[in-house]
């Protein structure tokens, strides 16, 4: 395959996002007040902007929101070509006894997300974690299922997906190509 397929334009993300938030609220109901939204560096955190925008306008609460860095967590650091790039992790609200809903633009291996469960239980000690993906691509490598998933994507392992979200790519959509080189890996799930 040597073409590039939009798989989601910006509309398609909105209302993805927008039904991600309503099966949110339908599966944690807003007088339980123990949701927390925690979205996975980079293009997961922004997701996660968007989808706690969304929840406390649907519940009329503010929804904590925080951010966690995996960098130092991930299962292939010593065989990485370069050095990750470090962001912060944010979690500045109590996790013990909350509902965690962990944000990631593509699961693929599970290894990122087993990666932030990691990163989360180093905080706090939260009652469930459920995990909320744009886009779920297949072949797994853990256990992990997500709670919520935008679209399901089956590719193949030669295949790349793309998010691209404004606020880092001045565009919101999702790509599949060909799997190679490509221009900025961080926007990436391989």
């Amino acid at each position: 395959m040597s073409e590039v397929t939009v798989a989601l334009d910006r509309d398609d993300m909105r209302r993805t996002l927008v039904r991600i938030a309503h099966e949110i609220v339908e599966k944690n109901p807003p007088a339980s007040g123990a949701l927390a939204i925690v979205g996975i560096h980079r293009r997961g955190a922004i997701l996660a902007e968007r989808i706690q925008a969304l929840l406390s306008e649907l519940t009329h609460t503010e929804v904590p929101l925080g951010s966690v860095d995996i960098s130092f967590y991930r299962d292939d650091l010593a065989t990485r070509p370069t050095a990750p790039v470090v962001l912060s992790t944010q979690l500045d609200f109590p996790l013990d006894g909350r509902t965690i809903v962990i944000v990631d633009d593509v699961l693929y291996t599970g290894r990122t997300v087993r990666s932030a469960i990691d990163v989360i239980f180093d905080y706090g000690r939260p009652a469930r974690v459920q995990l909320a993906t744009l886009i779920d691509r297949g072949h797994r490598e853990l256990p992990i299922r997500p709670d919520y998933v935008g679209k399901n994507l089956p590719t193949a392992q030669d295949q790349r997906v793309n998010v691209h979200v404004d606020e880092i790519d001045g565009v919101d959509q999702v790509l599949i190509g060909p799997r190679g080189p490509q221009p900025n890996q961080s926007s990436v799930a391989a």
